[in-house]
């Protein structure tokens, strides 16, 4: 059974920057739970048939418009009509005032009502992505996360493979450090992964025989960031001699992570290997991956054209 989640309609209207115009009763406590929005002129015309109060409700020039063609009288009964179902929250824009039977109805009916100076399509746009990431399927997994070139690379691995070693090397090198022991992953769209650090451990390191360091102490706020999407993972393990490992990178494996495959690829470890260039190299290559070229498939275009051409 997947897990939902919400946010407090407090946090949304105080990252929005909303004005206050009435507040209910319940107001601190009251949370969304979903990044749908609904701009009620179906409904402020009397068609409740398919209506759902849960989403927050966005009342722009269109539907003040409509609203002032109405009687004084009729336009109190459709806002009492509007303001009866229990609502989370009703925002108007352009910085409109509001009207007064909207505001007579909010008072009866304890609803809440917020002012924005922001165009309706813009709000929308805005909010829809805001709360759409509060609300985001999340995994906590076990690893190292660091933005290298651009690239968000997840390192998993086993306990003490050398993951946060490799990325103090790579922090050193210029590039900057997401999460380590720890990422926090949501998955912000179909095929958008992004992870952060839980705020308690948010830049510590642990380096065993150091103990804790806090990197953005140490190197400075250009060597961490809070979040990144994640592009790429790189599984870190032993050496294992007689192993066969790939070498020419033909084929593409994946790790799937709430629904989402990113590319994968394994690094195997053992002394005298620089990790963090390769790491480096891997963040690099996965971008021409992604940008149309893989070095890989062009080797093997050319051994096949020069065999076909009696070079071999």
């Amino acid at each position: 059974m997947s897990q939902s989640y919400s946010i407090p309609l407090k946090k949304v209207v105080e990252e929005q920057g909303f004005t206050l115009l009435h507040t209910s009763a319940d107001y601190a406590q009251i949370q969304l739970t979903t990044a749908d929005l609904n701009r009620p002129g179906l409904q402020l015309a009397g068609f409740y048939d398919y209506f759902d109060p849960q989403r927050l409700q966005i009342m722009g020039v269109v539907e003040t418009t409509y609203m002032k063609t109405l009687s004084d009288e009729e336009r109190l009964r459709r806002f009492e009509d509007f303001m009866q179902h229990p609502i989370k929250g009703l925002v108007v824009c352009h910085d409109m005032d509001p009207l007064p039977e909207c505001m007579m109805m909010a008072e009866k009916y304890d609803r809440n009502v917020f002012l924005t100076r922001e165009d309706t399509s813009r709000l929308m746009a805005r909010l829809i992505e805001s709360v759409s990431a509060h609300l985001a399927p999340r995994i906590t997994r076990h690893g190292v996360l660091v933005e290298i070139f651009g690239e968000g690379v997840l390192i998993i691995g086993d306990s003490g493979v050398g993951k946060s070693e490799t990325a103090l090397e790579l922090i050193k090198r210029g590039h900057r450090l997401v999460a380590d022991d720890a990422v926090e992953i949501r998955r912000t769209d179909r095929t958008t992964l992004i992870g952060t650090a839980p705020e308690m451990i948010r830049y510590y390191m642990e380096l065993r025989g150091i103990g804790v360091i806090n990197a953005k102490q140490i190197y400075g706020v250009g060597a961490v960031k809070p979040d990144s999407r994640i592009d790429l993972v790189v599984s870190m393990e032993p050496w294992e001699d007689g192993r066969a490992y790939d070498r020419l990178g033909l084929g593409t494996d994946y790790y799937e992570i709430l629904g989402v495959k990113i590319p994968m690829v394994t690094i195997p470890v053992r002394p005298g290997r620089n990790l963090a260039v390769i790491l480096e190299l891997a963040a690099m290559n996965n971008r021409q991956k992604n940008m149309g070229y893989n070095a890989a498939e062009a080797l093997a275009s050319s051994h096949d054209a020069a065999i076909e051409a009696g070079g071999f």
